[in-house]
């Protein structure tokens, strides 16, 4: 398995993601964005990425903050999502960059793109679907749903999936069908998938340590998603060897 930091420039901010990619296999093969929660690139985005590699994927954990590390100070984020959900340019112009590192791999299949994201990195992945990047798909695990600028819907090129957790605090009910509307509205292949008794972060093991109410890990929630986007891979990609 190859781990390797690259250093990439987007919106005028030098960024650092992580590849992984199995170089034992050989050929070309579907590559995927993997999108980081607010926090930051932390281990759980860079694990999700080493695990796609070890299915056959190439994988490269993106940067939107700089540097790639984690926010020193978590209450930060809100200053940049903030800015980002009234106005998506600056985080599709730092996703499109991450996309074409990606896409630079010797490894990639450029025709084979994915891009699967986290809390405010499944916003970013389908933010980035909504700004028309070639993606075959798009998943985003416990993503923020709401855009300033769902008419953009009608740019999506590729297959969306949603995995949202009945008790999300974050994510409530009014916001499902409002994206379920934008996506229909755009004629976008789309499904939603709502996990019970999941909140937000279900996916992520260490999310407890911010001891937030609403937010928890949900082992079910987290295996069965995971299914859920893998069997979409399947559906846009065919098998990967």
């Amino acid at each position: 398995m190859k781990i390797e930091d690259i250093e990439y420039t987007a919106d005028g901010v030098r960024m650092v993601g992580m590849l992984a990619v199995d170089e034992s296999r050989t050929g070309k093969r579907p590559g995927v964005l993997v999108c980081h929660e607010g926090g930051g690139l932390m281990d759980h985005p860079r694990n999700v990425a080493k695990r796609l590699a070890g299915l056959g994927f190439v994988a490269f954990a993106m940067d939107y903050y700089g540097d790639g590390k984690p926010l020193a100070d978590i209450s930060q984020a809100m200053t940049y999502i903030g800015a980002w959900m009234a106005d998506p340019t600056g985080i599709r112009v730092r996703a499109g960059a991450a996309l074409e590192v990606l896409k630079a791999q010797p490894q990639t299949d450029p025709d084979r793109l994915a891009a699967i994201g986290y809390c405010f990195g499944g916003t970013t992945a389908l933010e980035l679907a909504r700004g028309g990047a070639e993606l075959k798909a798009v998943v985003g695990f416990h993503s923020g749903l709401g855009t300033a600028r769902p008419q953009d819907a009608a740019n999506i090129k590729g297959k969306v999936l949603t995995a949202i957790g009945a008790d999300d605090p974050i994510i409530p009910a009014e916001q499902r069908i409002a994206f379920e509307q934008e996506m229909t509205q755009a004629g976008v292949d789309w499904r939603m998938h709502v996990y019970g008794g999941a909140g937000h972060s279900f996916t992520n093991p260490d999310i407890g340590r911010l001891n937030r109410p609403g937010f928890a890990y949900h082992a079910s929630s987290d295996q069965r998603s995971w299914v859920a986007m893998l069997d979409l891979f399947d559906e846009v990609f065919g098998k990967v060897a």
